[in-house]
């Protein structure tokens, strides 16, 4: 990520009248005011997100409203350069301007992405094609085995401090938790996920598992500690596995778990299961038929398998600014294309559970801690970074919550094998949450 160093607060929360912000001193730098072909553009980019209620301030003060509708949300553009870029790609200038701070935003972050999410999903039904052309998404960048680790580095070797500052306190679970009731904390919904995932297994005593992606090593610590069995866990962050093989040794755990430094493709031997949280995103749709084959390979006959991703109602390039800055190579897959991978490896699919809104309360815990240690943040990097992770958490929990972002949990085996439940009562005999057991 290209970290700047701007010092722009953000502005108060909450707040939707159209009383005239104020720019930061360091940008107060701009000695005209609008042109009226630059009124005209902010006018047209209004209707072509679908007039959400959302109005523009620009470097001078003059508001501009929406057309026919009352605004909730005020922009602040603090130089004319900054129009052109959101103008000319909202999916990339969008964060980028955020994040240096020449762009600001007067009311709950998440809640106007939300809105605007919404807005442009009915509006571009009616887009030009040339505009589909101009603000498009780019293709992810390739996630073959030597750009592999370099996405993974991007993203998961920031740190395990800064990670730590926002994530669970339990497992270090950088993936959806499960909120068997609402009221869950984050620990107990991350643990409750860690269960539920495990049942769906049918895990036993004595088996052993292969994880693909083990994150800091939390499911493969619950999966030998909790169920008995044997864990061959595959990561290629030289950070991650630092903190998991310390976490698994101060349990006691270091007998049952062998933290593997590999890519995913060269999973060796056979398993009574084969489990991967929240790594599919990263495989990239190219190499899903290879990943069939290297699950069919390691299943034993009579073998479980698991896949947990973000993903799709329908193909669609993931957001530009988030694939670029955030998480290269990144690409969640409809659930057709999930359903390829299957039919790949010739498996029968047994079950497939939606989680998208848990995803969103997720990612809502996150926030609220993200923001506690906001100071903390910027201290192990600066306001450039905090203000574009800002961003990120907040451009996720509305892709959720408006339906763009999914959350797929797929259980599948062995189209021969008939060892299967009748039922799904294995499930829910208890609760999955650790205090209501």
């Amino acid at each position: 990520m290209n970290h700047g160093t701007s010092k722009a607060e953000p502005l108060r929360e909450g707040h939707s009248r159209p009383n005239v912000l104020e720019i930061p001193a360091a940008r107060q730098h701009v000695d005209r005011g609008p042109h009226s072909y630059e009124r005209w553009l902010i006018a047209k980019l209004l209707r072509m997100t679908g007039n959400p209620p959302l109005r523009f301030q620009l470097w001078n003060g003059e508001i501009i409203e929406p057309d026919g509708a009352t605004a909730t949300f005020t922009i602040l553009l603090s130089d004319p350069k900054a129009l052109y870029q959101l103008v000319s790609n909202p999916n990339m200038a969008f964060g980028d301007l955020y994040s240096s701070g020449r762009l600001e935003v007067d009311g709950d972050l998440p809640n106007l992405m939300t809105t605007l999410y919404r807005s442009i999903q009915q509006a571009k039904q009616s887009w030009p094609k040339w505009l589909e052309a101009i603000w498009r998404n780019h293709h992810p960048r390739s996630t073959g085995l030597s750009e592999a680790k370099e996405n993974i580095h991007h993203h998961y070797d920031l740190g395990n401090e800064f990670y730590q500052l926002w994530l669970d306190r339990a497992e270090m679970q950088y993936t959806c938790a499960y909120y068997e009731s609402p009221d869950l904390t984050l620990e107990h919904a991350q643990l409750a996920k860690l269960e539920h995932v495990c049942r769906k297994l049918r895990l036993r005593p004595g088996q052993v598992v292969v994880e693909a992606g083990c994150g800091w090593g939390g499911l493969a610590r619950y999966m030998a500690s909790q169920f008995g069995v044997k864990v061959h866990a595959y990561n290629i962050s030289k950070e991650q596995l630092r903190y998991a093989r310390d976490a698994a040794e101060k349990q006691g755990l270091s007998h049952l778990i062998d933290y593997v430094e590999d890519d995913y493709r060269n999973i060796d031997g056979q398993y009574d299961a084969f489990v991967s949280i929240g790594m599919l995103e990263h495989v990239g749709k190219d190499h899903y038929a290879e990943m069939a084959q290297v699950i069919r390979r390691s299943l034993k006959p009579e073998g479980m398998a698991l896949l947990h991703s973000i993903g799709r109602n329908r193909p669609m390039l993931m957001n530009a600014w988030i694939e670029k800055r955030i998480f290269p190579g990144a690409y969640p897959p409809s659930i057709g294309e999930f359903m390829g991978l299957c039919e790949s490896g010739d498996f029968s699919v047994l079950d497939v559970e939606n989680l998208r809104l848990h995803y969103a309360q997720t990612l809502e815990h996150w926030m609220t801690r993200f923001e506690q240690a906001r100071d903390q943040v910027t201290e192990l990097y600066d306001e450039h970074f905090t203000r574009a992770w800002r961003m990120y958490l907040a451009g996720s929990i509305a892709a959720f919550r408006a339906g763009s972002l999914q959350l797929f949990q797929v259980v599948f085996t062995h189209g021969e094998n008939n060892a299967l439940p009748q039922n799904r009562r294995y499930l829910y005999d208890s609760p999955a949450a650790p205090e209501a057991r």
